[in-house]
This record gives C-alpha cells, structure tokens and sequence, in this order.
C-alpha cells in the first residue's frame, strides 16, 4: 500500500495533528530482522504528520525492561514503551504511572478485532486498558538449515525426536547440532518450547493453569527435563552471546538448527533466505502443534503534556490499525493481532503460525501464567541447568518448588 494512501486511511480514524510531536519510544527491538520491522512502525507515524524518535536499547528484553522502568518510576519517562504481553508492566499501572487507552480502545472497536482476546485482556486493569498489542510471538519452532541436512545424505528432519537422532551425524561433519545463545531468557525459552511439545497439551494445561504440582513432578515433565538434557549436550559448542548470533549460526550452516521463537524469521528475511527451501520450521518442535500467544504491545507512561498525551493515543491507534499491522508483522515474522487482515504475502512459516492460530491451537503465554518472580527464579534455574550438569531429576524437583511460590 503506498504511503499516502495509509496516510489518508489513518486520518479518517485517527485525529491529524496541527503540528508534529515528538515522542520517545523505547524498545529492544535492535537486530537486522527486528530493526527493519520498528522502522515500519516509525514510517507510518512520521506520515501521520507525528515524529518518532527511536530509543533503541541493545541487550534484549532482560536488559532493556529494567532500564525502562527505573525512567518510567524515575520521573524520566518515555512517550512510549515495548513490553511482552503479560504481567511485566502491572506495577506501573497499579501505581498509577501508565497512561489508560480505553478511549482509544473503544473509539476503534479493539474487543471485536483482537484476536485472542487473551491479548487484550492481557491489557486490562480493573476494567481499563493500558497498552496496545502489536504481534502474537510464539516461542515454540525449531529451525533448520536444510543444505547442512542435504549434504550428509539425510532427510531433513520433521520434529524434535528426528533431531536429536541425527546430531551425531551432524556433529561428525564439524557442525553445531544445537545452536543456541548465553543470554539467559534464551535457554529458558529452549525449555519452554520443550513443555508443550514433549509433555503434550494435557500435562501443560494441568501445570500452567492449574497449577497442579503433582504433574509438574511427575513423568510427563521427567521427559520435558531429559529433552532439555539432551539439548544442553547439542549446544555444548555453541558459545555465541545474542539469539540473533545464533540464528545465524544456522543461516549460515555453521549449526544445523535453533529453538527459538518465530521472530527468527525477521533474520533469515534479511539473509533473503526462502522458507521451505533453504530453510525449514517447525512449530511445536514438530510434535505438538501448538504455539503460545506471546508478543509485544506498547504502553504510555503519563505525561505532564496534553499534546504529548494526544500524540500518544495516536500513535497507540496506529499500531493496531490494519495497514500497520501488516506492513509490521511480514518484517518482524510474527503474526497480527487482528483477525481481519489479509497477509496474502505471508512465507510458508507465517502460514503455518497464522493456520495454527485459525484453527485455535493456542495457549496464553508463560507471562500471562506465572507472576514475574516465578519467571525469573525459573530463568535462574535453567540458566544453572544449561551451564553445569545438573541432572534431570534435580532440577525437575528444584523447578516444582519454583512454580509452588506462586500458587
């Protein structure tokens, strides 16, 4: 679509301003695939007669959120901020620190065009809502390099299961069958994918909603945990530091594979890698066809400003408007978060996401499931996992007494 045509389609729905605002909006959002998606989102604002200044903040979402919210409960806020869905902002709104949306939100009928309303509900406070989601991210796929797979002779492999099978084949020919980066989130988001992949929907509904501790200590999850101990030897020589080093690792055959979320798409995008041919994804780990509703969404910290304040429910109408939706999630490779758009230019990875979505393969992410002190004490822990040779069995019991703090 070009531009002026998204700029006059914005306008009907979103005041134009008499003269440009500037807000700064903070995100994490700094590789070459994510970086060429936020730009989309500062291109339409500037269009809509607004100025985004970009507050880039290298490091991933384990750096950057601190940092944002020591601005934000600091006096020093931004006009806006990333956040996953979830419960990472609920202190700031329930001090009163987060502008309320509700307005905008009714204004451009958010509750009958989200989908999940998980998402949206993710958003609300005591009947308010506080940010605008952006994307569905699931962490569950596991990617391949097919040529690394094609020049040993092998199939490529359809699932976890036939992965692991061949890694000894992999790892004979100099390759790193796992790759996988030292930044914490990313060996916990590794064993989150392996939850409902290995232990099935059944078993992960029974720990993640409710909370039975028994299953949690029990077979279903000893599989989960020896999965994980499996990985933790794949990965053994993968000694990059940020996920997207990984993922190149596997762009460029250096490593067979990677778990990781589907904003991986974003690099082999940029690799100008085609889905299907040079590589190949497979969400649930190729057992369990279910994805988690994770993402992003965008919060408001109050501002002393009315005009600021206008330029922020602009801006948060925006990211939830069609066109940017769209233009958005084909460069960042996740899916909209609206049920109503036709992303015809979708590869072969997002249309197996968005048939997943259609078909309601879907669970609330781990955010919206445990308080952010469980998160961590369980990052903590795979952290420890992922680093020494912890046996199964030990962290499994270590991992249940984690998740019974915050029941």
């Amino acid at each position: 679509m070009k531009l002026t045509k998204m700029t006059a389609l914005l306008a009907m729905s979103v005041a134009m301003p008499a003269m440009a605002t500037e807000l700064e909006v903070t995100h994490w959002w700094t590789s070459g695939g994510e970086a060429a998606a936020v730009a989309e989102l500062a291109k339409a604002f500037d269009a809509s007669g607004d100025k985004w200044v970009d507050g880039a903040i290298a490091g991933g979402g384990g750096t950057a959120r601190p940092i944002m919210i020591s601005r934000i409960t600091g006096g020093d806020p931004m006009g806006a901020t990333q956040f996953n869905h979830g419960q990472q902002a609920l202190e700031l709104v329930e001090a009163g620190l987060m502008l309320d949306l509700t307005d905008v939100a009714e204004a451009n009928n958010w509750k009958e065009i989200v989908f999940p309303p998980s998402l949206l509900d993710a958003c609300t406070v005591d009947g308010k809502i506080y940010c605008a989601p952006v994307n569905i991210h699931s962490p569950e796929w596991l990617w391949l390099n097919n040529k690394v797979y094609t020049d040993l002779g092998l199939a490529v492999p359809t699932n976890w299961n036939e992965f692991v099978a061949t890694a000894p084949q992999v790892e004979a020919a100099g390759k790193i069958p796992l790759a996988l980066g030292n930044q914490p989130w990313q060996s916990n988001l590794a064993f989150g994918a392996m939850q409902i992949a290995v232990a099935g929907l059944d078993a992960w509904k029974a720990v993640n909603i409710d909370k039975n501790m028994d299953v949690a200590a029990g077979p279903e999850y000893a599989k989960v945990f020896q999965a994980a101990a499996d990985a933790r030897k794949l990965a053994a020589k993968s000694t990059v530091q940020d996920w997207n080093q990984a993922t190149n690792l596997v762009i460029t055959g250096e490593a067979a594979g990677q778990i990781m979320g589907d904003w991986a798409q974003g690099e082999f995008q940029v690799a100008e890698k085609v889905a299907g041919t040079d590589y190949t994804c497979l969400p649930g780990l190729g057992l369990n066809e279910y994805i988690s509703t994770g993402g992003d969404a965008f919060y408001f910290p109050k501002l002393d400003d009315p005009e600021k304040e206008a330029a922020q429910k602009r801006l948060a109408a925006l990211l939830v408007s069609p066109e940017v939706q769209v233009a958005f999630n084909l460069k960042k490779g996740s899916l909209p978060i609206r049920g109503d758009i036709d992303l015809a230019a979708a590869n072969d990875c997002m249309k197996k996401g968005l048939k997943i979505l259609a078909g309601g393969n879907i669970v609330p992410s781990g955010d919206m499931n445990w308080n952010p002190d469980v998160q961590k004490q369980a990052e903590d822990l795979m952290v420890e996992f992922w680093k020494s040779e912890m046996p199964a069995e030990e962290a499994q019991a270590k991992w249940v007494e984690i998740l019974k703090t915050g029941i």
